[in-house]
């Protein structure tokens, strides 16, 4: 892999990711931009403890522009882009309406191929190696930055998620706080810990490798499966079989086969509900150790993917239940997810 550090026209910073070591990225941004000006504020919630991101400034971020004013496409044919390049294999920028920015963290924009019409399921083996590349990078380096605590990489993918750009891209949130999604983990292992002995990954991860109903794929090195206790119509959890806290911590053999592994959960997410259904809507989640927790170690890098679909034409809605008081209510038992997802693998 060889990576190419340049500025967009406003000072952010852009990355070229490589699979061929001689490529070059000189192309300069042409475009007259004023600077980035965000008004990003965090405020701690004191009834429930959390934290929200206020970002008024993203009101006016691009919505839904036609195929061709796609800002994530090469620069080419007359027209500039996000990219200056005419043509990429995976580049990341600071988001030009970042939820995050300055002392409240940062976010980034990964993107994964610059085919336009390509989906991340259409990548090769190789292409996912080097987004997968990419994602370490980035959350090496953001590690570094003193205000950062926890790196977030992640993809939306459909309208029905809410995506507001069609080309197959992801982000990277850079929290300057433990989410509280996180820290729920953290405190369930803490106690799993204490109560057993144990960690509590490698214990959901011995009893589906056990059980078998709800796995669906796995490899030497990497298993997937439903949890028991599914929140979504169909959400599969990917997990290293060597527990490790986050994405640098990856072994070389893990890296080589998560490709092949990744890209069969995507193909099949995509027959869930037929082959004359459109895309599968998701979140690809990757969930890794904050940094300066002082029981990191007991973390488990996982991937959890999901769709809010639960039927051809039915969304889950996060209504009273879910959005009031956080409790899901799935109407697809575990179980039965797994077994259509095994029904739908690649010939």
């Amino acid at each position: 892999m060889k990576k190419t550090s340049t500025r967009l026209a406003d000072g952010r910073e852009l990355l070229y990711y490589d699979s061929r070591d001689d490529a070059v990225r000189d192309a300069v941004d042409r475009r007259p931009l004023d600077p980035v000006s965000t008004t990003s504020e965090v405020r701690r919630d004191p009834l429930l403890g959390d934290s929200v991101a206020i970002a008024s400034h993203r009101q006016g971020r691009t919505y839904h522009p036609p195929a061709d004013e796609c800002p994530l496409c090469p620069s080419r044919d007359g027209r500039l882009s996000e990219i200056p390049a005419a043509d990429y294999d995976v580049a990341v920028f600071e988001n030009r309406f970042p939820s995050l920015a300055g002392d409240c963290g940062r976010c980034e924009v990964v993107c994964f191929t610059s085919d336009h019409d390509a989906s991340f399921a259409d990548l090769s083996e190789e292409q996912t190696a080097l987004v997968l590349e990419a994602w370490t990078d980035r959350t090496a380096e953001l590690a570094e930055l003193p205000q950062v605590e926890q790196v977030f990489c992640f993809e939306n993918r459909g309208a029905e998620i809410g995506v507001t750009l069609g080309h197959p891209h992801g982000q990277i949130y850079a929290y300057p706080f433990v989410t509280p999604r996180t820290a729920l983990m953290l405190r369930s292992a803490a106690e799993h810990r204490a109560r057993t002995g144990r960690n509590l990954f490698d214990d959901i991860v011995g009893r589906e490798r056990a059980e078998g109903a709800r796995v669906v794929l796995e490899g030497e090195h990497w298993v997937a499966f439903v949890p028991y206790a599914a929140h979504w119509p169909y959400e599969v959890h990917l997990y290293p079989r060597q527990r490790v806290p986050d994405l640098r911590a990856l072994e070389d053999a893990a890296r080589t086969e998560f490709p092949q592994i990744y890209l069969e959960l995507l193909r099949r997410f995509d027959r869930i509900f037929g082959e004359a259904a459109p895309p599968t809507p998701y979140v690809a989640a990757w969930h890794q150790a904050p940094f300066r927790a002082v029981d990191r170690s007991d973390f488990g890098l996982h991937l959890e993917l999901f769709t809010i679909r639960r039927a051809s034409g039915k969304l889950k809605f996060l209504a009273g239940s879910e959005s009031g008081m956080s409790v899901f209510i799935n109407d697809v038992p575990p179980e039965t997810a797994a077994e259509r997802l095994r029904e739908v693998a690649s010939e």
